[in-house]
């Protein structure tokens, strides 16, 4: 009689287990299971036009991507902004755009997504010649946190038209930080899988990023945004940026540079220009 209480508790402890390790997998199977609702769709028409052009398999990757991805993370709307389906999967469907064709997880380490209605601002310390600590504010429209949070303005996660020529995308930018910080640093380089490829990668970005930063020293025009040249993390968002928004002109510009990350990311946006 007294082995009862402590084999309930067993069972119970057991089944609690079983819970915690087999319910998160069949919640997630039973979400992307279920149909794409029809104003998702004219959703992704309206604020991703080259949804419409891609080919019918991507096209159902991305919204099986975007199921997974509304089902796992958390949006919080900010500073008084409404939060809503076009939000969500507007910022879902570009987040998953860096996820076609790769075998990989949907942002493992990312758990929510804090969205204001324009630029927000956040502290900053710097610390200058002579030591001397400087505190200061600036004014963002995205950010990525190792903490698993990103940070994104839905105003300009709406631009698009003659932005898009410019080949912004804050989405596109603060996700590919995301790629960025999953092997653990920061620093420009994402999973590549193997030491050739990491050879190859770093030969030419280290040189595109060196051409780059005279280039905007000398003033010059440049296909890649400026703010590139800031640093090899900065680099690889905003070359991720010119990959899916100016896929031709970076082709003509930095060949070598565009095989890569189409190697990278499997995918050749020219195929939906």
């Amino acid at each position: 009689m007294n082995a009862l209480p402590l084999i309930l508790f067993l069972l119970a402890l057991a089944c609690a287990i079983m819970l915690a390790i087999f319910l998160p997998a069949y919640l997630l199977k039973r979400a992307v299971q279920q149909p794409f609702p029809s104003h998702y769709n004219k959703i992704l028409r309206k604020n991703i036009p080259v949804y419409s052009r891609m080919p019918a398999d991507l096209q159902l990757q991305l919204k099986r991507l975007i199921k997974q991805f509304l089902h796992q993370k958390k949006f919080i709307a900010c500073d008084g902004l409404q939060m809503s389906d076009e939000i969500k999967v507007t910022i879902a469907g570009r987040a998953c755009m860096l996820l076609l064709n790769r075998v990989t997880a949907v942002y493992p380490a990312l758990k929510t997504i804090l969205v204001y209605p324009s630029p927000f601002i956040v502290p900053r310390i710097e610390t200058g010649m002579g030591g001397v600590v400087t505190h200061a504010h600036q004014s963002l429209s995205g950010e990525s946190w190792s903490d698993g949070r990103v940070v994104v303005a839905w105003d300009h996660v709406q631009r698009r038209g003659g932005e898009q020529a410019e080949g912004h995308d804050v989405v596109l930018h603060e996700f590919a930080h995301q790629l960025d910080s999953e092997t653990g640093v920061t620093n420009g380089a994402p999973a590549l899988g193997s030491k050739a490829r990491y050879q190859r990668w770093s030969a030419i970005l280290s040189e595109e990023f060196a051409a780059l930063q005279q280039a905007v020293a000398l003033g010059e025009d440049t296909v890649i945004d400026p703010y590139g040249a800031t640093n090899p993390a900065e680099f690889f968002a905003v070359v991720t940026e010119t990959f899916f928004e100016k896929p031709w002109a970076m082709a003509r510009r930095h060949t070598a540079l565009f095989e890569q990350f189409r190697a990278y990311y499997q995918v050749d946006p020219r195929d939906w220009s």
